[in-house]
């Protein structure tokens, strides 16, 4: 087995298991329910879409985004959450730096084997419980952040199920596709449920809608996924239109080991 290939292999079996809703506000950055998941798939790890209409749709999104060769080559990218977190993901390698300037915290975390190191209001933290726990924590802001930026690439994650739903209208008016995402045997909220809206002028998601419980009528939230950017030949939504989620993304081809084992100050933007 490669290198590549374990690193990959484990990467997704960790990220995986959470499916947990975080919300964070960048007027107070309180957490709050809202969305969760994320995980790494090589090629070889995605699974088959059974719903042949949903599956034609994902297909189609791909293509539009950039393709999976490209999201497959991309190597490191960095981005703001609300305005709170700064984060930068070793996407390959499975290495995530994340500055929280509202606590003065610093993690430099390995998401493969959660090794790391963390400053915590100016100070390394040193405790090994301590630091286990913040490690831990690392993990799941970085799995929550980073799915409101790659969510339309982890539609064919293992246990994700993908389901053509109808024929709808987004906010605004414009005609889309509604595809449903529910979720079997993974993450700790495995009743919540999505769902996507494909504009069906360009085949990229431009709505998404989060449901607590799968069999819920009405859903509690609806956002925008709009404004996409290219970089580095895919398709990102970012500063958005309700001023929500993810802004200031960046990608790099190079980025020197120091960034992910290194307090020193990152330059983001």
């Amino acid at each position: 087995m490669s290198t590549k290939f374990r690193i990959m292999t484990q990467f997704l079996k960790s990220i995986s298991i959470s499916l947990s809703l975080l919300l964070v506000l960048c007027t107070g950055c309180k957490e709050k329910e809202a969305v969760s998941e994320s995980s790494d798939n090589p090629s070889n790890n995605k699974t088959e879409i059974q719903d042949k209409k949903a599956a034609q749709l994902v297909s189609s999104m791909m293509t539009a985004m950039g393709g999976e060769d490209k999201w497959d080559d991309l190597n490191y990218v960095s981005w703001t959450f609300f305005g709170a977190r700064y984060l930068v993901w070793d996407k390959k390698g499975g290495r995530v730096r994340i500055d929280s300037p509202k606590d003065t915290s610093i993690y430099l975390v390995d998401l493969n084997n959660l090794e790391g190191k963390v400053i915590k209001g100016g100070e390394e933290v040193t405790d090994p419980a301590e630091l286990t726990k913040l490690l831990k924590r690392a993990k799941s802001i970085w799995i929550n952040d980073s799915y409101w930026l790659f969510m339309p690439f982890k539609l064919q994650d293992p246990g994700v199920s993908v389901n053509y739903m109808r024929e709808d209208t987004m906010i605004g008016g414009v005609a889309a596709s509604v595809l449903a995402l529910t979720f079997k045997d993974v993450g700790n909220t495995p009743d919540n449920k999505y769902e996507v809206y494909v504009d069906k002028n360009d085949n990229l998601i431009k709505q998404w809608a989060f449901f607590k419980e799968a069999n819920q009528d009405t859903p509690p939230r609806i956002w925008p996924w709009d404004n996409y950017q290219t970089h580095n030949g895919i398709m990102l939504s970012s500063e958005r239109a309700d001023k929500s989620g993810p802004s200031n993304v960046r990608v790099y081809e190079t980025l020197g080991d120091e960034v992910f084992n290194s307090f020193d100050a990152f330059d983001y933007f």
